[in-house]
C-alpha cells in the first residue's frame, strides 16, 4: 500500500477521472460506435519515405519482437501466446508498409481482420487503433484503393478512438492518438476529427517536447518513434491540400527541435544511447529520420542539452554520455529506469561501457532487472534501487538531482535516491583528451555495501584484473580504481540486442567504502 501510495500520488486528476469514467461507462453502458459513411472516400496522395522491416512472411506467418508464429488454420488476432506486446504488434498492421508486401496480401489481411471485428480484444484498444489507422490509411492511399467496406470499418474504429482517447495515461499514448486522428481527419475529410487532433497535438507537443527538444519520457527510442510520426504528419500536409492554417508551421517548429536533440545525442556511428526503455529495431534509425527530414526540407542543428537531463561530451577519441536528470514526467514514468548518474562510453565509434537496454515489457524478473540500478553504470548501495521501479511500468519514490555543476569538460551531480539510508551519492566527472576521471562519493561512512557497476558491450571479450586495475586487452583501455577499493569481481550479464533477444556480456563490480576514484585511460 505504501508503494502504491508513492506511485499514484504523482498522477494528475485528469488521469484518475478518466480511469474511473471509462471503467464505469464502458462496463455499464455499451455504446455503439458505428457511424455510417455518407460519402465516397478518395485515397490521399502518399508515398512511404520509411518502410518497416518484414514482419509478415506470407502464408499466415508473422515475426514480431524476434518471435515467429504461423497460424495454421486462421489468424487469431487475439493471440496472446507471446505476451501483450506481441499481440499489439499483430494488430498494428505495420506489415502493410513493409517493402515486400503484395497489395492483394494486404487487402486479404485487412478483410480477414474485419471479419473478426466482433471478437477483437486488444485490437480495439485506443493505442492499437491509433497505429493501425495510420498504417491502413498509408497502405490504401499508396495503393490507390477505395473500398467501401474497409473504409466503413476504419471509420467505425476512429469513432471508438475519438470517444476513448487515452487521457487516463497521457504521455506518448495520447500523442499517438492525436497523430492518428490527424491522419483520419485528412483521409475522411472529417472536421470533427481534425479539430480534436489539432487541439491535442498543440497541447501535447507543447508539453511533451522539452526546451532542449527531447521527448519528456526520456527514451531515445520513443523520441525516434514520435519524431517519425510527426514527420509523417508534415508530409501528409505537404502532399495533400485540405486545411490551410498555422498548424504546419507549428509542427515544423517541433520537428526542428526534436531533430536537433536527436542529432546531439546520437553517437557518431549512428547508435542512440539505450537509456530508459530503448532497444534496437523498433524505431526508425536516426539516419533514416534525418534523410526523411531533408526530403521534407526541414532544417536542424545540434543543441545544448538542458532539461532532458542528459549530457554528451564528444572528444576526438571518445564520446561520453551521462544521465544527470530526474525521472520524467512525474505523472507518467512508465518507461523510466532507476539509472540516475549512469553513463555510456564509446571509443573510436565503438561501444565500450553500455546501458544493457531492454528485452521485454512482460512483468517478470528480466523486466525487473533491466530497470534496476544494478543493471546500469552507477553506484548501488545495500542492493537497493535509487528509484523504486516496480511492476513493469511503475515507479514509487524517485531519485532527485539536488545539485548540478557543469562546464565544458567537467560535471558534478548529487542525487538523493539513497536518503532512506541516510546518505547522498555524488559523481564528479572530469574529461580529458585521453582520460576520463570519475569520483564517486557517498556523503558519510555507512555500514551498507557500496558497489559501482560497469557493464561492457558484448564485443569486449578479453578482460583482465591486475590488482586494482582492469585491462581491456584487445581495446588497449585500462581502468584504474585507486588503492582504497575492497575488491573487484567480473560477472556475466545479458545485454539486450532487441526484444526477446540477448547476448552474454561481462560486467565488473567494484566494492568500495565511501570514496571511489575511477580513471579510464584510452
Amino acid at each position: 500500500l505504501i508503494l502504491l501510495f508513492h506511485t499514484v500520488k504523482y498522477l494528475r486528476g485528469k488521469q484518475i477521472y478518466y480511469r474511473l469514467f471509462y471503467t464505469i461507462r464502458n462496463r455499464l453502458f455499451k455504446k455503439n460506435y458505428t457511424k455510417k459513411l455518407s460519402k465516397t472516400i478518395t485515397p490521399l496522395i502518399w508515398k512511404n519515405h520509411i518502410t518497416f522491416s518484414n514482419s509478415y512472411l506470407g502464408n499466415n506467418t508473422f515475426n514480431f519482437l524476434n518471435i515467429n508464429h504461423q497460424f495454421k488454420n486462421k489468424i487469431d488476432w487475439n493471440c496472446d501466446d507471446y505476451g501483450k506486446l506481441w499481440t499489439y504488434n499483430l494488430n498494428y498492421f505495420d506489415f502493410l508498409n513493409q517493402d515486400s508486401i503484395q497489395v492483394e496480401d494486404g487487402i486479404s489481411l485487412i478483410e480477414n481482420f474485419i471479419i473478426n471485428d466482433a471478437i477483437l480484444k486488444d485490437g480495439k484498444e485506443p493505442y492499437t487503433i491509433s497505429l493501425r489507422g495510420i498504417n491502413w490509411i498509408k497502405f490504401l492511399s499508396k495503393s490507390n484503393i477505395s473500398d467501401k467496406k474497409i473504409n466503413q470499418n476504419l471509420y467505425n474504429h476512429y469513432q471508438i478512438l475519438l470517444h476513448n482517447l487515452e487521457y487516463h495515461l497521457l504521455g506518448n499514448h495520447l500523442l499517438e492518438n492525436a497523430f492518428s486522428l490527424f491522419f483520419g481527419a485528412y483521409y475522411f475529410k472529417d472536421d470533427i476529427l481534425y479539430v480534436k487532433a489539432k487541439k491535442i497535438l498543440k497541447e501535447e507537443l507543447d508539453e511533451q517536447i522539452l526546451k532542449d527538444g527531447g521527448h519528456f519520457e526520456l527514451s531515445p527510442m520513443y523520441h525516434q518513434i514520435l519524431l517519425y510520426r510527426l514527420l509523417d504528419c508534415i508530409n501528409l500536409i505537404q502532399q495533400n491540400e485540405w486545411k490551410n492554417d498555422e498548424l504546419l508551421l507549428f509542427l515544423n517548429g517541433k520537428a526542428n527541435k526534436m531533430l536537433s536533440w536527436l542529432a546531439t545525442i546520437t553517437f557518431d556511428n549512428g547508435d542512440i544511447p539505450l537509456v530508459n526503455d530503448s532497444t534496437y529495431f523498433i524505431a526508425p534509425s536516426s539516419s533514416q529520420l534525418f534523410t526523411y527530414a531533408k526530403q521534407l526540407k526541414l532544417e536542424w542543428n545540434t543543441v545544448q542539452l538542458s532539461d532532458s537531463g542528459y549530457r554528451i561530451f564528444k572528444k576526438k577519441a571518445y564520446e561520453f554520455f551521462i544521465d544527470v536528470g530526474d525521472i520524467k514526467p512525474d505523472y507518467q514514468p512508465g518507461h523510466a529506469h532507476a539509472d540516475t548518474l549512469s553513463f555510456i562510453l564509446y571509443v573510436n565509434n565503438n561501444p565500450i561501457l553500455v546501458d544493457p537496454g531492454v528485452s521485454t515489457y512482460e512483468i517478470n524478473k528480466t523486466r525487473e532487472n533491466e530497470r534496476s540500478t544494478l543493471f546500469h553504470n552507477t553506484v548501488v548501495i545495500n542492493n537497493q534501487n535509487s528509484s523504486q521501479v516496480w511492476s513493469g511500468f511503475r515507479v514509487a519514490k524517485r531519485a532527485k538531482i539536488i545539485s548540478l555543476k557543469e562546464n565544458n569538460d567537467k560535471i558534478e551531480a548529487i542525487h538523493d535516491g539513497y536518503k532512506k539510508l541516510g546518505v547522498f551519492h555524488s559523481r564528479k566527472i572530469s574529461l580529458k583528451p585521453s582520460e576520463i576521471i570519475l569520483n564517486d562519493n557517498i556523503s558519510k561512512e555507512i555500514q551498507f555495501e557500496q558497489i559501482a557497476f560497469f557493464h561492457f558491450h558484448p564485443t569486449i571479450k578479453n578482460i583482465k584484473i591486475i590488482d586494482n586495475e582492469v585491462k581491456l586487452l584487445e581495446e588497449h583501455i585500462s581502468i584504474n580504481f585507486g588503492k582504497n577499493i575492497l575488491k573487484i569481481e567480473i560477472k556475466k550479464y545479458s545485454y539486450a540486442t532487441g526484444f526477446n533477444k540477448t547476448k552474454e556480456a561481462q560486467k565488473i563490480k567494484v566494492y568500495f567504502n565511501k570514496l571511489l576514484e575511477t580513471r579510464i585511460h584510452l
